[in-house]
């Protein structure tokens, strides 16, 4: 059968998964429950344990699900020294369910499914060699794909049911009060781990800075905490995030963030008190700034920001032209070291940022959104998940999240080398067209015909060129011609989400 962006989505996995086809993004108000979790009544002076491996010995059991955040990034220890103790101890059938995998994780993971200890993932995403092996049918059981809010909401509603969960943490005291702002490996919001801590059955601090008890300000605290394990190291602070963000100066990228700045300024969002989320890339962080001379030139101020916290966001909080950051990751030093000295950067976690099903989320307060896109089609699906060559090499991140925005706009070169970005369909479904308002490119600026309200308010504005999206793709396919089509086998092996839980793609095992 198809759902409702055209999909096709096999009988056999909708009778053995329970999925409902992915229908519409106006997501109702449910009333949900949250799942219950179990608690170990820990008495005593401190929670410090000596051993990881005695840790892992006595909790752990085959077939059990554990959980790691990503907010280590590249400069992650933690993940691959409990795996590699994991596999070593030759544990089975488990379930990896990280907030997300960095590539520094991929070797591990892919020893670890070869040696029988993973069969089951779900992740936000994965890249590289990892995405390379699972597409080509390496894992047992098909990837789950869920976006940041999504996780949140499937751990609070118990579809993810954490057995153990392993935080790397850069400071804790002896009785597990931790944060993430302090400490050599510090890497600022601790967002994507707390949910983990409040939900899982058993929670492992790893961390190699003991402090004084009581350690505030605790953003994990003693009452979530089973054990503190300390270790040498928990992370290379160079490799989190190395410096100031450099913006771009690719000509290319410019010329889109200028646009996309211009497309914010123009439309009717752009005013007192406006709340808006940008990425992370060049072209982003480029938009960060010329939307910050456009708030200096017209005297406007942001009431919040949301989502992924860079230095360039840090330093209109800094100059007040935000009010507040709601900071669930931070992307470089400035963004992390900040939180520790300015109060209006508030830690939020991943369910406060983007779960569908709780009693509000940051994401459905934005009035602007600023997302990337491997390609998209001219229905406005977007794709961040696979590759040209049908591969995974992406993350759903918080794309559907921050979809929810009234205005959310794909900010994307028209081509990258031989490829097109606008294609007639996208090779899987991240975010439904249905999402997307506005798609800006170097050449000019596609509106959705669903929103003739914005198409009307640009044609007032000489600086925005507007184009069709098909004219937009027929221009990339006269560049690069027409792509080869890919060729998969009938397996499986990654499921994707919407953000409501709703299956809104497969993706099958590529050829070999």
């Amino acid at each position: 059968m198809k759902n409702s962006v055209g999909r096709e989505i096999s009988d056999e996995i909708l009778e053995q998964t329970g999925y409902k086809p992915f229908e519409t993004t106006k997501i109702g108000h449910p009333e949900v429950t949250y799942t219950d979790h179990k608690v170990r009544v820990t008495k005593g002076d401190d929670k410090l344990v000596d051993s990881l491996e005695k840790v892992i010995k006595d909790n752990l059991k085959d077939g059990m699900t554990i959980s790691f955040h990503h907010h280590f990034r590249n400069g992650d220890f933690v993940f691959n020294m409990v795996m590699d103790k994991i596999i070593k101890m030759g544990y089975k059938d488990l379930t990896l369910a990280p907030s997300s995998l960095t590539g520094i994780m991929n070797d591990k993971v892919i020893e670890g499914i070869k040696a029988g200890t993973i069969t089951n993932i779900t992740s936000s995403g994965m890249r590289g060699e990892l995405g390379e092996a699972i597409s080509h049918g390496l894992l047992k059981n098909p990837v789950i794909f869920r976006s940041h809010g999504n996780r949140a909401r499937s751990i609070e509603n118990g579809n993810i049911k954490i057995d153990v969960a392993f935080l790397g943490v850069p400071n804790s005291d002896r009785m597990g009060n931790a944060n993430g702002m302090e400490g050599e490996s510090a890497f600022g919001s601790l967002g994507y781990a707390l949910v983990d801590a409040k939900y899982a059955n058993k929670v492992v601090l790893v961390t190699d800075t003991i402090v004084d008890y009581p350690n505030t300000p605790a953003s994990i605290n003693q009452t979530q905490v089973d054990y503190v394990v300390k270790v040498d190291k928990v992370g290379d602070p160079d490799r989190i995030g190395g410096g100031a963000t450099r913006f771009t100066k690719d000509p290319k990228e410019l010329k889109i963030a200028k646009t996309v700045s211009d497309v914010i300024v123009s439309s009717p969002y752009f005013k007192q008190d406006f709340s808006f989320q940008t990425g992370t890339g060049g072209a982003s962080l480029a938009v960060t700034r010329f939307l910050r001379q456009a708030m200096l030139d017209q005297g406007i101020t942001a009431s919040f920001t949301c989502g992924g916290t860079t230095s360039p966001i840090v330093e209109l909080l800094e100059e007040g032209l935000v009010k507040k950051v709601m900071d669930v990751q931070d992307f470089d030093k400035g963004a992390a070291s900040s939180m520790k000295s300015n109060p209006g950067q508030a830690e939020i976690d991943g369910s406060w940022y983007a779960d569908p099903d709780n009693k509000g989320a940051m994401v459905d307060q934005l009035d602007v959104a600023i997302l990337s896109a491997l390609e998209l089609d001219t229905d406005f699906n977007v794709n961040v998940l696979t590759g040209s060559n049908g591969e995974i090499r992406g993350a759903v991140g918080g794309h559907q999240d921050a979809g929810t925005a009234k205005m959310t706009i794909i900010s994307t070169p028209l081509t990258r080398g031989r490829i097109a970005t606008i294609v007639p369909k996208v090779n899987s479904v991240t975010t439904p067209g249905s999402s997307i308002d506005v798609v800006v490119t170097e050449v000019g600026v596609a509106v959705n015909p669903a929103r003739q309200d914005l198409i009307e308010c640009f044609k007032k504005h000489p600086s925005i060129n507007l184009m069709t999206i098909e004219e937009l793709q027929e221009r990339a396919e006269k560049i690069v011609g027409k792509p080869e089509k890919i060729e998969y086998t009938d397996r499986t092996v990654a499921l994707v989400e919407y953000r409501d839980g709703t299956l809104i793609d497969e993706i099958k095992q590529v050829k070999d």
